[in-house]
């Protein structure tokens, strides 16, 4: 490059390394994440997990790639709070102490406050231990990520999982609830909702809805547990 200007070679090289940072950036596992709040509302979105940092008392601290944290910052679903039971830093791996007692306007309070779900269980692990949520590895793209506001530290609300099978004329959905350990069992009397029209599931978590043909978005919920993701079904 013998006459090539220094302020070229300068660009050059800044062009250089943005392009190789997006490629580690496009390869983090993105997962789909939902934050229910205190009262009910919930955050729904597929999020990248890659590594990130986030503001702790007066100063910054590494997030790694790959945790639930680093999805949960980067979905910024409102003023995050955070306390450090370790010494966070700028090395992700300093970073397992860190706890949520906050998202949006709730705050936790006594026994009561932020936990994670992984699938249907509990993790076991910090939301940013780099050994991941059950210390058998970080998360996988596809994965589901459940936060949500437990009102019993020692044996928190369950969370609804709907499967939804579509029918001539419309749907039959199943309704399970999930303690912290992933075990299910039916859920009798939860509001299963699609397209403007909602049925009440039966002893055995089953119920079957009326829907015109089309793809329709359905949801369950009941009072004092935690509502499901939203699932997608054609109804032929």
């Amino acid at each position: 490059m013998r006459g090539t200007p220094r302020l070229v070679i300068a660009v050059l090289a800044v062009l250089a390394a943005a392009g190789t940072a997006t490629p580690a950036a496009e390869a983090a596992a993105r997962v789909r994440q939902m934050v229910v709040f205190r009262d009910g509302p919930a955050l729904t979105k597929r999020v990248s997990t890659a590594a990130t940092s986030v503001r702790v008392g007066g100063g910054r601290c590494a997030v790694g790639d790959g945790t639930p944290l680093a999805a949960l910052a980067r979905s910024k679903p409102g003023d995050l709070r955070l306390r450090d039971f370790g010494a966070c830093s700028s090395r992700p791996r300093d970073a397992a102490g860190l706890l949520v007692t906050g998202i949006g306007g709730d705050r936790n309070r006594g026994q009561r406050g932020w936990v994670y779900k992984v699938g249907h269980r509990a993790a076991t692990a910090g939301a940013d231990d780099i050994g991941g949520p059950f210390k058998h590895g970080r998360l996988r793209a596809g994965q589901r990520v459940t936060w949500f506001y437990c009102v019993r530290a020692t044996d928190c609300q369950r969370t609804l999982a709907l499967r939804v099978e579509p029918t001539t004329g419309g749907i039959v959905a199943t309704v399970r609830g999930y303690d912290d350990a992933g075990d299910g069992v039916p859920v009798e009397g939860a509001r299963v909702s699609a397209a403007g029209v909602t049925g009440l599931t039966a002893a055995d978590g089953r119920v079957q809805i009326a829907l015109p043909s089309g793809v329709h978005g359905v949801t369950a919920r009941k009072e004092g547990l935690v509502r499901s993701f939203k699932e997608r079904v054609e109804v032929p």
